[in-house]
């Protein structure tokens, strides 16, 4: 073998590695692309409307002015309580 064929052997195996590679580069690049319009078209349906969000927003809101009635209800009866304490000055 003369140096002429080896160096079109080795310079044509760099060139087959080199395009496997890009091939595969592309077809991830194109399998990417994919998915992201596979996203763009889903991605609207997978959060919270927003009528949704303000339902629930008044929902944890009614939740807690009834419980702040509740804490202040309680704290009459204990102010009411010790008012009423006989050992008071």
């Amino acid at each position: 073998m003369d140096n002429q064929t080896i160096i079109n052997v080795a310079l044509g195996s760099v060139i087959a590695v080199a395009g496997w590679f890009a091939r595969v580069l592309w077809d991830a690049v194109e399998s990417m692309k994919a998915d992201i319009h596979e996203l763009e078209v889903h991605l609207p349906t997978n959060y919270i409307r927003r009528d949704e969000f303000h339902e629930g927003v008044r929902e944890l809101k009614d939740l807690l002015n009834r419980d702040i009635k509740e804490l202040k209800a309680l704290l009459n009866k204990i102010s009411d309580k010790l008012e009423n304490k006989a050992d008071k000055n």
